[in-house]
């Protein structure tokens, strides 16, 4: 992978890592996925500098080079602050790709900042919360109730443990791989179904899947295509979850065709 030009700006007081690319007149800001950094949309963006746009690839807060956020954020924490790093960077209007956790800000984004955005492009977005099945559902239920009894009644050091054991024992990856203020992210993150809001998103909207994806299955894209107002889906078939990076020549192809046509 091609050595990432990062530059240290502040944003809301917090240290950012970003890079910038291209010259273009089209300006286009790629949000990455939970648990990246920029360095997995540089490739994007490069072959996009390539076609005549004019890029910016944050690292956002808590992510690669990025300083961490002073307390725990949610998903529109996020948001408000991807509207600040435009302002930082004087983007009054931009074509917005979002990858996973970046789709689920870019969702928000396109919801209630339609006039901060011209077109956008999600691959693999998050953002469509899964049905829990009856057992695990059982077992979260029964877990809440015996650590909040047990706080209740001042046994902090047992309840703590519980919670320790049961992250360890059924926690995923992303939750495992955090710690502190980033974890506590993680579960208000994850937990926001953002369906309302992708019904509210009138930009047109370029959806790109893979059909291997296990991380946000197909039938998550479908579903976005289905209550998205202007939205197409792009299968990638054989992609996983980085499906612009699998197939990456013909997304960035696409994406250029879809943005230079008139909205």
């Amino acid at each position: 992978m091609a050595e990432i030009p990062l530059e240290h700006i502040t944003v809301q007081n917090l240290d950012i890592a970003h890079a910038v690319c291209g010259d273009g007149e089209k300006q286009v800001l790629l949000l990455h996925g939970w648990g990246a950094h920029s360095g997995l949309i540089w490739p994007l963006a490069e072959r996009l500098a390539h076609m005549g746009y004019h890029c910016y690839v944050p690292d956002l807060p808590g992510f690669g080079q990025s300083q961490e956020p002073p307390q725990p954020w949610t998903v529109y924490d996020y948001a408000a602050f991807v509207l600040n790093y435009m302002d930082a960077q004087r983007l009054k209007r931009v074509y917005l790709f979002g990858h996973s956790f970046g789709g689920r800000l870019s969702l928000i984004l396109g919801a209630e900042h339609r006039e901060r955005i011209i077109k956008m492009a999600l691959a693999d977005s998050a953002g469509i919360r899964p049905s829990t099945p009856l057992w695990p559902r059982i077992r979260l239920n029964t877990y809440k109730l015996m650590r909040n009894g047990l706080y209740r009644i001042g046994a902090h050091a047992l309840a703590d443990n519980l919670r320790n054991w049961y992250g360890k024992r059924y926690g995923s990856a992303d939750y495992q791989a955090v710690s502190g203020v980033m974890r506590q992210t993680f579960i208000q993150v994850v937990n926001e179904d953002l369906q309302a809001f992708a019904a509210r998103v009138h930009i047109p909207t370029l959806l790109f899947w893979g059909d291997k994806d296990e991380d946000t299955p197909l039938w998550q894209g479908k579903k976005l295509e289905e209550i998205m107002p202007d939205a197409g889906l792009i299968v990638h078939e054989g992609a996983g979850h980085y499906s612009y990076l699998e197939r990456l020549q013909e997304t960035a192809r696409i994406m250029d065709y879809f943005f230079k046509q008139e909205a």
